[in-house]
């Protein structure tokens, strides 16, 4: 039996909008335990995904960089989600396969692909879900207990 996308997928999806500050997305990254947010503009479109991984490397890279904050010249400048996050990530639909997510996942080193309707033209951005490792965990685990 083929296994589509849209059969594990996560539907209630956390999101976070681009002009949100990092401290604000680990916060929530936090606060509901997730490892990466669906990155959303002003429409509610899909424009970006921010994972801890981009979460660290963005508060480490702008630590270095941080001058002196007791300096005459020194200016708060706060880094948002959009300068973070990895713009255009790849994408699914409910339709595609299971195994061609998962090979996608693998082949790229990601954990986790937002689902929208439509790879092209109308939808393409718009989210509907998100499916990661730990759902299609959560396949297996229920089609090895099935087997016993």
């Amino acid at each position: 039996m083929a296994h589509k996308v849209g059969d594990i997928m996560t539907i209630e999806v956390i999101t976070v909008e681009v002009d949100a500050s990092l401290d604000e997305a680990q916060a929530l990254m936090e606060a509901e335990d997730v490892r990466r947010l669906p990155v959303v503009d002003e429409d509610g479109d899909l424009v970006g995904i921010l994972s801890w991984g981009d979460l660290r490397e963005a508060t480490s890279v702008a630590g270095a960089q941080t001058p002196n904050p007791y300096a005459p010249d020194a200016e708060e400048e706060w880094l948002t989600v959009w300068e973070a996050m990895t713009h255009d990530p790849l994408v699914v639909t409910r339709d595609t396969d299971l195994v061609d997510a998962v090979e996608m996942m693998v082949e790229n080193k990601i954990a986790g692909l937002p689902v929208v309707e439509s790879q092209t033209g109308p939808g393409r951005r718009h989210l509907t879900g998100i499916v990661t490792e730990s759902d299609i965990f959560r396949l297996l685990i229920r089609l090895w207990r099935n087997e016993e």
